[in-house]
């Protein structure tokens, strides 16, 4: 039950991530990825499904050609041997029959490769989606730099970003694009538990790789922005309490009485 990625388990994840950053941000274009992301995961199930079931008609043409390969062999040492007790035999047939055996194992060999190169060449279209899209979510993130909360009071450009999310919405926020970018490697792990294709292993490590270094980017920018939110808090509770104003007798005249 624990031992395999669940399809379905993923695609209710992202559905609960999606809603939870529409609930956060309304109308955000993170949501809108989140939600490609879980149409891509749907994709997801119908490919690894194709990818398990055996293709019969590849399959079928490989034991016609087998059996074809089986026949020529036969007739082959059965026409030398009746042409050698005869008469003997040509070098010209020779080569034509030597060349006919080769001709067949290249037919067994591209029939026998067939079926698994067109599942990996569909596996890794998927991939590459994965890859482009999780690029779409660096650049959501690119932005959103915690830095500049620091410098609020500089001077802004024309060309500057909007920055209206407070510390609290900006961490959210980058917490929500790292959630993605760890379903995304979820998503092509999917792939990697249904075949044992190094090409298709190769692909999967690499968006791993890719979604990682993107997380470890946006958790940079996480802690920036914890440590900048902790010492805000503790310098707040350095300030010393403000002076009390002292109350004074108004019948007292100046100088005499509490304020004397």
């Amino acid at each position: 039950m624990y031992r395999k990625l669940d399809p379905q388990k993923t695609i209710s994840t992202l559905k609960t991530l999606a809603n939870r950053i529409d609930e956060r941000f309304p109308g955000a274009s993170l949501n809108g990825v989140c939600k490609e992301v879980s149409a891509i995961a749907g994709e997801t199930c119908g490919r690894i499904a194709w990818v398990s079931r055996p293709y019969k008609a590849i399959r079928l043409a490989v034991l016609l050609v087998i059996a074809a390969a089986g026949f020529l062999g036969w007739f082959l040492i059965h026409t030398v041997r009746v042409r050698v007790q005869q008469d003997g035999f040509s070098i010209e047939e020779l080569e034509a029959g030597t060349n006919a055996v080769v001709l067949t194992g290249a037919a067994l060999f591209f029939l026998f490769s067939l079926e698994s190169r067109m599942k990996r060449a569909r596996i890794l279209h998927a991939i590459d989606e994965l890859r482009a899209i999780s690029h779409v979510v660096d650049m959501h993130q690119l932005t959103k730099d915690p830095s500049q909360m620091l410098s609020a009071g500089g001077q802004r450009t024309k060309s500057s970003p909007q920055r209206t999310l407070t510390p609290f919405q900006l961490a959210r926020y980058l917490d929500y694009c790292s959630e993605l970018l760890s379903l995304i490697g979820k998503l092509a792990a999917l792939y990697a538990q249904s075949t044992s294709d190094s090409v298709v292993l190769q692909a999967v490590n690499d968006i791993e790789t890719l979604t990682n270094g993107i997380s470890r980017k946006i958790w940079q920018k996480i802690m920036i922005l914890d440590d900048d939110i902790a010492d805000e808090a503790a310098m707040e509770k350095q300030l010393p309490d403000p002076p009390t104003a002292e109350v004074t007798n108004s019948a007292d005249p100046p100088g005499i009485g509490n304020g004397g």
